[in-house]
């Protein structure tokens, strides 16, 4: 009879527990062990085709899904900080971030997209921000590069990074620092090669197409996100269509010197009234970039950039954009470090900034049915990153505000079409 009891007893316990254990709720504000890798367990939730709920500005933009056994597993096995909850306190939780005098909303997160990494296949997973946090988040991804954006591959995927890339044919301007290193020589080889094989006479005018196939996906309604030198010299591209600005070590035959007379603007995302750096030695594609230090009176130890704050009923996408724990960002550079706010065009989004310096960080904006977001710097844990350094370590950053903006995009797209108010 004691034994009987004592089942019973055990059943109902479990019982009780699974009723109350109905969500698990995975903390973002300063709680939370590893920011990087909760956003990799929440695209897993959803690869299992369970809906999880981003509550922005709620505890720095938290995530929620129904419990299940396996998930709490793997939160515990990623080193995740999270919490059980009932039904009752999820309810809670919702009713809280529904009150109109709360900036939070709730996203629902329903299909995980489909990622693509524009990037040569020779690059290491380290030369690279966002694939070294995609492999440590445990996000998949697929590298594609000129071969799949000419032939069409792009309608395959929903959201798509341009690694640091050099749309203009220029090489990353690398010709004065690296002309007599072998692997700049082989770069070159490689992409005039690649340039023959589909048909084009310069690198430049490959590249161009290839800038146009990817405004395409956008205009269709892919997510477009880039940072470092792939954000300028992506709309350098466009605005110098038909316009030789490249000189002779990089296509053979001289640029065309009234080039920034023939720039045309309206093809560009984001920028605007920009004069190209012409000098072929000189390591600066254009006036967009604030680079020089000593102009912007900006070291490694006063670097920072702010976030904006957004209305998150008004303004659900710059503000799932900007989650975060913090809203003082730890600053880094790159070839393309920042943008000069008196090139940004005026219906562009600056989610953050760097006041003193008079230069935005991170950008946004809408093209067609779909969006692009411009992250300038290379590296957010690497302040001033140079050719042939070792990568960095994530397991070291396991709570970077700088990385948790590039993945605040990755999770950007899975999220429910909310219309947005204007």
């Amino acid at each position: 009879m004691m034994k009987l009891f004592s089942c019973l007893m055990l059943l109902l316990c479990l019982a009780v527990q699974t009723s109350w254990a109905s969500y698990l709720l995975v903390p973002m504000d300063e709680t939370q062990k590893n920011h990087l890798k909760a956003y990799g367990v929440t695209y897993w939730v959803l690869q299992k085709d369970v809906e999880a709920e981003w509550l922005v500005n709620y505890r720095g933009g938290s995530f929620m899904f129904k419990y299940a056994q396996p998930f709490e597993n793997e939160l515990v096995i990623r080193g995740i900080s999270y919490e059980v909850i009932s039904d009752a306190q999820a309810v809670a939780i919702k009713n809280e971030i529904s009150s109109p005098s709360m900036n939070a909303d709730v996203v629902k997160l329903e299909v995980p997209p489909k990622i693509a990494v524009y990037s040569p296949k020779t690059k290491q997973p380290w030369d690279d921000a966002v694939t070294m946090v995609l492999t440590y988040a445990e996000i998949p991804y697929t590298v594609v590069f000129d071969d799949e954006v000419l032939g069409e591959d792009l309608p395959k995927y929903d959201w798509l990074h341009l690694h640091h890339e050099d749309f203009t044919g220029q090489y990353g301007k690398f010709y004065r620092s690296y002309a007599h290193e072998k692997w700049y020589r082989e770069q070159q080889k490689e992409a005039e090669d690649m340039a023959t094989k589909h048909g084009y006479k310069k690198v430049s005018q490959m590249k161009l197409a290839v800038v146009k196939k990817i405004r395409d996906f956008c205009a269709g309604g892919g997510f477009l996100f880039a940072m470092c030198s792939a954000t300028d010299t992506y709309d350098i591209a466009l605005a110098a269509d038909g316009v030789d600005i490249c000189e002779v070590m990089y296509d053979h035959d001289p640029a065309d010197h009234a080039a920034n007379s023939k720039l045309n603007y309206n093809n560009c995302f984001a920028f605007k009234d920009f004069r190209l750096k012409l000098d072929p030695m000189e390591y600066e594609y254009s006036e967009i970039d604030n680079q020089a230090q000593e102009r912007r009176g900006l070291f490694e130890n006063n670097d920072y950039f702010k976030l904006f704050q957004f209305s998150a009923k008004w303004d659900p996408i710059p503000t799932m954009l900007t989650q975060n724990h913090v809203t003082q960002v730890k600053g880094f550079m790159g070839q393309t470090t920042a943008f000069k706010n008196k090139f940004i065009k005026s219906d562009v989004v600056i989610m953050a900034e760097t006041k003193q310096a008079d230069e935005a960080r991170y950008i946004h904006g809408t093209f067609g049915k779909g969006t692009w977001t411009f992250y300038g710097g290379h590296d957010p844990e690497d302040y001033q990153h140079h050719v042939g350094e070792e990568p960095t370590d994530l397991n070291l950053h396991p709570n970077s505000a700088g990385y948790r903006l590039i993945l605040n995009n990755i999770l950007f797209p899975a999220a429910k079409k909310k219309k947005q108010k204007t």
